[in-house]
């Protein structure tokens, strides 16, 4: 006898029941970090907060990535090479304009938020090595941080992507996914011969 009673379909001590009753309507996959704190939502929302994913809040990712490599590639140089005043000058112009062009990139409350990490250097004097270094190393930490967090977030999607469609399989009446057939091995062989044979 293929059919189940309602008792049986419920019963705790097979695993495999349980994964197969219908799950409640706005269940949701959470992913955890290490800090444990959720990572994101079901399928890209925003959790019960109302925040905005990261992966929506850089509007230009590309762009965001090329001004990333550019400001590490920099850091390297200035780490690797002594600097005389006008390199430190122009080092300066170009990391305030990096910022200027990462923010045009960026949702307003990513941009906020560099703004509140990166100090800019004062007009009137020279910034020394040691404070070129520090300011592209924030630089540098903080994109490589805003990285892993789309990272995390799309793998996160990921999960929950998958994890709606192992839930939708589920769902379907035995034998329309294929799913059982496989289980089941066939007949004839292991040959689908359709739903009628």
């Amino acid at each position: 006898m293929n059919e189940r009673s309602p008792e049986s379909s419920q019963s705790p001590h097979n695993p495999q029941d349980q994964q197969n009753a219908s799950p409640a309507p706005n269940q949701q996959v959470l992913i955890v970090g290490p800090d444990g704190m959720s990572l994101g939502g079901a399928a890209g929302e925003g959790g019960e907060h109302g925040e905005i994913p990261v992966t929506e809040m850089v509007e230009q990712p590309a762009k965001v990535m090329r001004i990333g490599s550019m400001i590490k590639q920099l850091l390297e140089e200035v780490r690797q090479a002594p600097l005389d005043e006008a390199s430190r000058v122009r080092l300066k112009e170009i990391h305030a304009s990096s910022v200027k062009e990462l923010e045009a990139g960026l949702a307003p409350e990513l941009v906020e938020e560099l703004d509140r990490l990166s100090l800019p250097f004062t007009n009137d004097s020279v910034p020394s090595e040691a404070e070129l270094r520090i300011a592209q190393a924030q630089l540098v930490g903080w994109l490589e941080g805003l990285f892993h967090g789309i990272q995390t977030a799309l793998f996160a999607q990921q999960m929950a992507a998958r994890a709606q469609l192992e839930q939708m399989r589920r769902a379907l009446p035995p034998g329309v996914g294929g799913h059982e057939e496989d289980e089941g091995g066939g007949q004839g062989g292991g040959a689908r011969s359709g739903p009628y044979l």
